[in-house]
């Protein structure tokens, strides 16, 4: 009797992908990956909800459990009972559901301020969705218990899987509020963002802010140290980054309003301590030639061109640094080469000004929705000789990471965390002190022909001040096998003469073949 295969089981991820997917129809991807993760958060509220709520049972104080004070004094949202799940789910299979649940996301982002702006208004309502389908939906949600193991964070991993899918869905608009993760994690390791100020000009759903949270916690640091500051232009994807904040317990300064950051900057005095971003690649058109021409974030540099703003994004990054700060950012390969419209000119400045620390070429096909070849900057305000770092002043590191990463499938790669250990070692020995002097890289950094090189200013200079990291790590080295030249020769030639007496060979035979046939 046949074997039968055992069945896989469906993750909580992939199970509420199909079940978001029976919503196709009348809703658009790009909509109801608002009505999904509004879901998720409400789920995830009532369930922190609860949980307190059956904690103030247990200590006895029952007459309490209507007190918003014994729900924020634990960072617990309180919520109306028309906004908990509960009531929710005792309505899931009534007409009007969808109306209930607009309601219930009003209410919970009305009583609490540090919503406001948060959650997705009317969207379910509005959609106009088959009562059946968000109905299987809700059982969906229901099974996920968001609390059960606060290590695994559930509620995360679920908000990370279903950003990577929607960008994946949506092709060139995803880009927009999703950077890969791997990509995200190697910044947060490069800048090692333990203490003070992090800022992210183009936040999208707030992934850099994420990974800096994770990398504290995994170095045994605190969340009380670092403060989050944050812009966001599109008003959806503003939404999206404050439900993916609360949703993980993270305070963020993310401005007022989504807002365009050069026009209406809602951090003018900002000074960070890390910048982490991955701004839109090539914008155009994003100014008018008369617009912004005197403003204080240029001051020092010309004014960057209207045709590309990769230059404005610099710019307004290194006015935001503080004076020992880093930054790390994500922008277009043509953004270290490009002398259109004074690039050149501004990209010397910033390296006789000795800002620029390390350059990364990145391997294609790490991004969902373009297949334009990337590049990480990463610019100092400070080289200077620490207790933790050697004096680097007048060097940059190169590093040539187009041959790393593995492919997820047919169009997409990752960086593994082989990969990404690879790269952080390189620049943190490269940085630190020789480990004679008690620096934290415990190697001493080489470099390697093909990957790394530290170059000079000089060495920048010679290149015309181009920092693709290709001009300077030069072709890799090949292994010597150890076999004498004049050995290989010998054995090579024997091989090559052999095939060419056996070709011979074949080429009698099918001349007979085809003489047989009558062909001559």
């Amino acid at each position: 009797m046949a074997k039968k295969t055992a069945k896989k089981e469906k993750s909580i991820e992939e199970s509420l992908w199909d079940a978001a997917n029976k919503l196709r129809g009348k809703v658009e991807s790009s909509e109801y990956k608002h009505v999904v993760l509004g879901l998720i958060f409400l789920k995830f509220t009532s369930d922190k909800f609860e949980k307190r709520k059956q904690e103030l049972i247990a200590e006895g104080k029952e007459k309490y459990v209507d007190m918003v004070e014994f729900y924020t004094m634990n960072n617990v949202f309180f919520l109306a009972p028309e906004s908990r799940w509960s009531y929710i789910m005792e309505n899931a299979k009534q007409d009007d559901i969808a109306i209930k649940i607009d309601t219930a996301l009003f209410t919970v982002e009305k009583n609490n301020p540090s919503l406001k702006g948060a959650l997705p208004d009317n969207y379910f309502s509005r959609l106009n969705m088959d009562a059946s389908k968000l109905s299987a939906l809700l059982d969906t949600v229901n099974n996920i218990d968001t609390i059960a193991d606060n290590e695994e964070d559930i509620v995360g991993r679920v908000y990370e899987y279903f950003l990577g899918k929607f960008a994946a869905s949506e092709g060139k608009g995803g880009g927009e509020f999703y950077t890969p993760k791997s990509v995200v994690k190697l910044i947060a390791e490069m800048l090692e963002p333990y203490k003070g100020k992090i800022y992210d000009p183009a936040c999208g759903s707030g992934g850099m802010f994420v990974q800096s949270i994770k990398f504290i916690e995994s170095h045994n640091g605190s969340k009380k140290d670092i403060s989050i500051y944050g812009q966001e232009y599109t008003a959806t994807t503003y939404k999206l980054a404050k439900m993916n904040l609360a949703i993980r317990g993270i305070n963020a300064n993310l401005g007022d309003i989504p807002a365009d950051t050069f026009f209406k900057d809602q951090h003018p005095d900002l000074k960070a301590d890390f910048i982490m971003a991955n701004p839109p690649f090539n914008q155009k058109g994003w100014r008018a030639e008369n617009e912004l021409t005197d403003d204080p974030r240029w001051r020092g540099y010309d004014v960057p061109p209207t045709g590309n703003a990769n230059y404005a994004w610099i710019l307004n990054m290194i006015s935001k640094l503080s004076e020992n700060g880093t930054a790390g950012f994500v922008l277009a390969n043509g953004s270290m080469s490009s002398n259109t419209s004074g690039e050149g000119d501004l990209r010397q400045k910033f390296i006789e000004n000795d800002l620029v620390d390390c350059m990364i070429a990145l391997p294609a096909q790490l991004f969902y929705t373009t297949q334009i070849p990337v590049c990480l900057w990463f610019m100092t305000k400070n080289k200077k000789q620490t207790n933790e770092f050697r004096d680097r002043q007048g060097e940059t590191l190169f590093i040539d990471a187009r041959n790393m990463g593995t492919m997820l499938d047919r169009t997409h790669k990752e960086l593994t965390d082989d990969d990404i250990a690879e790269i952080i070692s390189t620049y943190h020995n490269w940085r630190s002190s020789p480990p004679s002097e008690g620096g934290q890289g415990g190697g001493k950094y080489e470099d390697i022909p093909g990957y790394c090189k530290s170059a000079t200013l000089e060495d920048i200079k010679k290149n015309d001040y181009v920092l693709t990291p290709g001009r300077y790590v030069g072709i890799a080295e090949e292994e010597d096998d150890g076999i004498p030249f004049e050995e290989k020769m010998t054995e090579l030639s024997k091989t090559l003469f052999t095939q060419m007496s056996e070709a011979s060979e074949l080429d009698q035979t099918i001349r007979e073949n085809l003489k047989l046939l009558g062909y001559e």
